[in-house]
């Protein structure tokens, strides 16, 4: 074969369609197997809200309850993603986009593990969501609305992002310059402003052990 002629070849290859590529692999141990072994239903737990609503407190919270009891969970945090496998992605509306949907992506291949897997997003969007939604199952997914007035957040402030915000160090910060869509029918909704940290836990473990059990 000519020189020109394979480095022809080569840009057909190169311009054929990535998914025409991709065939994916079946593999001794499926999902069932998995959920067989760990005595449980996975679960994609989708904590919402705003910043310093109390998400990652009551999902660690959770966790730890779920873990005593011998529940295979894991849990995926804002900020150590964006410190690692989304350090890449800024905070414009694409950028956010884009770190939901890898999260989305990573938590599918958590639930498939046959892990109850929690993540603690922002997640300002309904759309994002939805497509989390979407790629785990109906029935594998739990959104959870820590619903917290954003008067009481910025009270909160514990990571003083509000006053960065509010003096214009940081852009497109959630709740300030950039809306929050509030789940219309979430699965659990938490309002921490009105109960204790131990009330939003015990609300959320009383739905997420009959869903997890078979």
């Amino acid at each position: 074969m000519s020189v020109h002629g394979t480095i022809s070849g080569l840009e057909d290859i190169k311009w054929m369609s990535i998914s025409e590529n991709i065939i994916p692999h079946d593999h001794f141990i499926q999902m069932k197997d998995r959920i067989e072994k760990n005595g449980h239903l996975p679960k994609l737990m989708w904590f919402t809200g705003l910043s310093g609503s109390g998400k990652s407190s009551i999902a660690s919270n959770v966790e730890n309850i779920l873990f005593q009891k011998g529940i295979r969970t894991y849990i995926l945090d804002g900020d150590n993603i964006r410190s690692g496998l989304n350090k890449d992605l800024d905070f414009s509306d694409e950028g956010r986009t884009e770190n939901i949907r890898r999260i989305a992506e990573v938590s599918k291949l958590f639930v498939d593990a046959g892990l109850v897997v929690m993540t603690a997003f922002i997640s300002p969007f309904r759309s994002e969501r939805a497509l989390a939604k979407k790629l785990v199952g109906d029935h594998n997914f739990l959104e959870i609305f820590v619903d917290c007035p954003l008067e009481v957040c910025e009270q909160r402030d514990v990571k003083g992002l509000y006053a960065k915000a509010r003096k214009g160090l940081i852009q497109n910060f959630t709740g300030i310059d950039s809306p929050f869509e509030e789940p219309l029918t979430p699965d659990i909704q938490v309002k921490t402003a009105k109960q204790s940290l131990s009330d939003s836990v015990n609300q959320v473990i009383e739905k997420v052990l009959p869903a997890i059990q078979f």
